[in-house]
């Protein structure tokens, strides 16, 4: 599936992260073309999480989520998502997910269901961050660097996407230079979306918490995906979900990255609402091995 040749790309993605139920907890999902050569992670964390959200009840609610990837996953082939019914409490509900590609497991995922509660609160603020007006989307940066990129990926950026990021503080990905493994991301989907279901509104904001995030592990060492001595790929993905947001209002995802070693970098993130509330909070590791 190539959401790029659809008007309504929004609308396109939403069916993507619906999926499609082929038998008692056992759902299949399309895959999309990104221009990564294979299956972007996000699509993968959404359509599991999807898949989970679709066996519990409707009062609960997606409250953290721990995956792990396995292996790349083919962007031309379907994946199908089997969820396991661990456990079924009266405050919390227990679900496995496992994405099988060709007949083997590229990704398996645990997440936990909560009904509403009353409790302490508090959040870390939000850094007082430039707002998302005036600056640059991600799909105005490829134009102005398109003379940079191969014909094949730059037709894939320039597309109208359902989500749009525009970077505070961006890196030019063919020509970096080392600066602190720090990031700040308006975000929000393109258009309306045209239902309040909080389920709909955690699994696309899954599957948007993907992108840009373990790019900032990269930062200090001036490095990017596009850099032709490194081999990048996500390794596992947690996240917990604090309050309600909407999709379709700005969010502002605030990156950072505490640790690299051993090949593998660590990325965390904060997701805010443009009133301030923090709404998600994300990790993630990574591989980032230079090859020479």
């Amino acid at each position: 599936m190539n959401i790029c040749y659809d008007e309504n790309v929004l609308e396109e993605l939403l069916r993507l992260l619906k999926l499609e139920k082929i038998e008692e907890n056992i759902f299949r999902g399309q895959s999309q073309d990104l221009g990564y050569g294979n299956v972007f992670g996000g699509q993968v964390i959404g359509q599991a999480l999807s898949a989970a959200s679709q066996t519990v009840p409707g009062n609960f609610h997606a409250h953290s989520l721990h995956g792990y990837f396995m292996r790349a996953g083919d962007a031309a082939k379907p994946i199908v998502y089997t969820v396991d019914c661990i456990r079924d409490g009266k405050s919390f509900i227990t679900r496995r997910v496992v994405a099988v590609q060709k007949g083997r497991a590229i990704f398996s995922m645990a997440a936990s269901f909560h009904s509403q509660e009353q409790g302490f609160t508090h959040q870390d603020p939000m850094p007082e961050i430039q707002g998302p007006d005036g600056i640059e989307s991600d799909v105005e940066m490829a134009r102005r660097l398109s003379d940079q990129i191969p014909p094949a990926v730059l037709e894939k950026l320039l597309c109208k996407k359902p989500i749009e990021f525009r970077v505070v503080n961006p890196v030019n990905p063919f020509s970096p230079t080392p600066r602190p493994p720090e990031k700040y991301v308006w975000f929000r989907a393109m258009d309306k979306i045209p239902t309040k279901d909080a389920a709909v509104h955690r699994y696309i904001l899954a599957y948007a918490s993907d992108f840009n995030l373990m790019s900032t592990s990269l930062q200090p060492h001036g490095k990017t995906f596009w850099s032709p001595d490194m081999q990048v790929a996500s390794l596992d993905h947690s996240m917990w979900f604090h309050r309600q947001f909407a999709m379709d209002d700005w969010l502002l995802y605030v990156t950072k990255s505490p640790s690299a070693c051993n090949g593998r970098g660590l990325n965390t993130g904060s997701i805010y609402t443009r009133d301030k509330k923090l709404v998600a909070s994300v990790a993630q590791e990574g591989l980032m091995r230079p090859l020479n």
